[in-house]
């Protein structure tokens, strides 16, 4: 199952409380509103048996801020550590639609972030509420192949604070994502390539909109008994241009591009009732471009480091086993 969590990009907050007091751009979040690599604990196209199922995930992030921009946030040497726990609920009721099994996903996040020298900056409270109203999962007879389909929304619910909203861990604007997944689920092996992306609305304070982002996320797993094993992978980049707001910003546009390429390897074990995985990435190539905030100054930044993941999943509740009918009597009378 698709386990899925949120994280406030933290060079976004970094750059958009640096900025604050000149209030004449918006950092335009140059992140993501999902933390690359947080599907990778296990996840595919396909789903478990009905019931309701728990999640619980608790990750760490610790990198350093790169890019062009660096030198304004006081060079690479400025680094940046996030501390994250949230909990989710999946449910499979066992409907079926257009020959695909129906599941829904809600995930709430709480975040811990800071910022080190010169910026000395430190941010803890609600991310938004990740909700997915609906996904599909279609099995594609006995191949092991699964499609999956869905779309989650990012729901402006965290904590807000600030003049443009961007100085807490919230995101003051709806996030729409859609995604497709594609599994290969056979003699143990989970062979799975995850495709969404992130598309937002603009800024409820400042009217500002950032770009989409594009993510894919690769696992190449093998369980042998308990036992589970394999690399993964992910990129993540901003493929379209930020909107800035005519009337609050002029107009004025702080375009920043980025590429983030990232691998590492999962080891995970089945208790029985419960599966934990653990994870682990490199980000190994990073870039940003595009970055006009400061004149003459090329503003673009984003982070690179070291992610390491853990999520203990299991069940919380599975609709009663159908009665067993008597057997008849193979002789009669």
């Amino acid at each position: 199952m698709l386990l899925k969590k949120a994280l406030l990009t933290v060079a976004g907050l970094a750059a958009s409380t640096a900025w604050t007091t000149a209030q004449a751009y918006e950092i335009g979040f140059p992140g993501y509103a999902q933390k690359p690599g947080i599907t990778l604990g296990g996840g595919s196209a396909g789903d478990p048996p009905p019931g309701l199922y728990m999640f619980n995930q608790v990750f760490t992030y610790q990198a350093q801020i790169v890019g062009p921009g660096a030198p304004n946030f006081g060079g690479t040497s400025t680094r940046v550590h996030a501390a994250v726990e949230a909990s989710g609920l999946l449910w499979v009721p066992g409907w079926t639609f257009l020959g695909a099994t129906y599941d829904a996903v809600i995930v709430q996040p709480w975040v811990m972030a800071d910022i080190g020298r010169p910026l000395n900056l430190q941010q803890a409270g609600m991310h938004n509420t990740y909700i997915v109203p609906a996904e599909l999962s279609w099995k594609l007879g006995d191949s092991g192949f699964f499609i999956k389909t869905g779309l989650g929304i990012y729901v402006p619910d965290g904590s807000i604070s600030g003049p443009t909203g961007l100085d807490s861990i919230g995101n003051p604007w709806w996030t729409f994502q859609p995604e497709f997944v594609v599994s290969y689920l056979k003699d143990g092996w989970n062979l799975t390539a995850n495709f969404f992306e992130e598309f937002n609305t603009a800024n409820s304070i400042t009217g500002y909109t950032s770009g989409d982002v594009l993510h894919a996320e690769f696992t190449a797993t093998k369980t042998v008994g308990k036992w589970t094993v394999g690399p993964i992978a992910y990129y993540a980049g901003q493929v379209s241009n930020d909107i800035a707001s005519a009337t609050y910003y002029g107009g004025t546009i702080n375009t920043n591009r980025y590429n983030v390429w990232a691998a590492g390897a999962l080891v995970g074990y089945e208790f029985g009732p419960a599966a934990l995985n653990v994870w682990a990435t490199q980000e190994f190539s990073t870039s940003a471009s595009g970055g006009t905030m400061i004149p003459g100054a090329d503003s673009a930044s984003i982070t690179r480091g070291y992610s390491i993941f853990a999520s203990l999943s299991y069940r919380l509740w599975a609709p009663d086993e159908p009665a067993q009918q008597p057997k008849k009597s193979m002789f009669y009378k």
